[in-house]
């Protein structure tokens, strides 16, 4: 998945104008205005690098003259510290773009890289790692295309491109079988419904869902849905799962895992940028 340059360029200025507002004044008052120089951008530990063409849209708004040469691919998996693009140009830019890029960055590469350990602990499994909506406003786009670099697969991206009936909407509706027929006749879209107990599997079943989620569902509770199920509808567990567990939870045979915790808990790796 790719974020068109418009989008970044959004984010972007949004961005530089929450930090730099009406000027960045200690750059100002430190450096000379024709002074131009090099950086390296590093970053300091183990992960997925992920947030490079962001880092560069950030110093291109600062400054046009200012020029990123990415000395890794963006997404590239980091085993050791190092530099993963210079920077070079008018050094006033560089110096006030300097948070804001260090910023997506960090955040971005941290969404891709706790993606890959959860990615590669149910390698094998043939068992897709799904994102959510949990995603930090405005960052959605960004933080999604981090998780595929990641290893992962987009869910739906916003309320209009995926239904999924929750319990909210089953108490709106009536009933799961009213839910599902209503939506049915509203859309073309696949119609996936969350469900709690394996009374409500069965309920989609004979509702025609196309996919059930399994919310909270201890191990013995998924392994009976599957089996109920048989093929006839594609499963996702979702609901607390860890990396301590989510190689079992793969295991009872389920299609797909969402884990909203690859976009509101990772941590951002640590990067920075250094004057050479």
């Amino acid at each position: 998945m790719a974020v068109a340059a418009d989008t970044i360029e959004h984010v972007v200025a949004a961005a530089l104008a929450e930090d730099v507002g009406e000027g960045d004044v200690t750059t100002a008052a430190t450096v000379d205005p024709g002074a131009v120089g090099a950086a390296a951008l590093l970053v300091q530990e183990p992960g997925v690098v992920f947030g490079l063409a962001v880092v560069e849209a950030v110093f291109r708004a600062v400054d046009s003259e200012v020029e990123v040469e990415p000395l890794i691919e963006d997404g590239a998996r980091l085993d050791t510290p190092a530099a993963v693009a210079r920077v070079t140009g008018p050094l006033g830019a560089i110096l006030t773009g300097e948070r804001v890029a260090l910023n997506f960055l960090g955040r971005l590469s941290g969404v891709a890289t706790l993606t890959r350990r959860y990615a590669d602990a149910v390698a094998g499994t043939g068992v897709a790692i799904l994102d959510t909506r949990k995603t930090t406003p405005g960052l959605r786009l960004l933080e999604k295309q981090a998780v595929v670099a990641g290893g992962g697969r987009n869910h739906r991206f916003g309320l209009d491109d995926g239904v999924l009936i929750k319990d909210n909407h089953l108490r709106a509706a009536g009933s799961m079988a009213f839910a599902v027929e209503r939506a049915r006749a509203a859309t073309d879209l696949p119609v996936e419904v969350e469900c709690d107990t394996l009374g409500q599997v069965s309920e989609a079943l004979a509702a025609g869902a196309d996919a059930i989620l399994l919310d909270n569902m201890p191990l013995d509770e998924l392994r009976a849905a599957v089996e109920l199920v048989a093929g006839r509808a594609r499963l996702e567990a979702s609901g607390g799962i860890t990396l301590d567990d989510v190689r079992a939870v793969a295991e009872t045979g389920v299609d797909e895992i969402s884990i909203g915790a690859l976009t509101h808990t990772a941590r951002s790796l640590d990067v920075s940028l250094e004057i050479t």
